[in-house]
């Protein structure tokens, strides 16, 4: 089901009695653009939709979501962190690496290309 911001925003600040010119009061924002937003003419920021949430004293996933509860996350697989992805980023990873960076620029073409052959093969292993 499609749903647009607006007519949930306008729906949530109904439930709670609310006029615009009450949400204008609680988010400094002008009431002709809350009135812009509700009507579909305008998309808001996400700061917009952080204080729009804050004013109608709900979280911010029920401006997307029509429910008591958060809805529950698929079952998606876990994201890998920066440290495990990028190897050699810290640590002995990282002074190894530097040190072999520093022996490689000083050894020939050729052998640059042997060693990396020799690499992509270990690692195939």
């Amino acid at each position: 089901m499609k749903m647009i911001i607006g007519d949930r925003l306008r729906a949530l600040r109904e439930e709670k009695n609310l006029s615009q010119g009450d949400i204008e009061k609680r988010t400094g924002l002008l009431r002709c653009y809350i009135s812009r937003v509700e009507n579909g003419h305008t998309v808001p920021a996400i700061e917009t939709l952080e204080k729009m949430a804050r004013a109608l004293e709900v979280p911010v996933y029920q401006l997307f979501y029509d429910g008591e509860e958060p809805p529950d996350l698929p079952n998606l697989p876990k994201r890998k962190t920066a440290e495990e992805i990028a190897w050699g980023s810290t640590g002995k990873e990282a002074r190894f690496l530097t040190m072999f960076r520093r022996l490689l620029g000083r050894i020939d073409e050729g052998d640059r290309r042997l060693l990396l052959y020799m690499a992509q093969k270990m690692a195939n292993r």
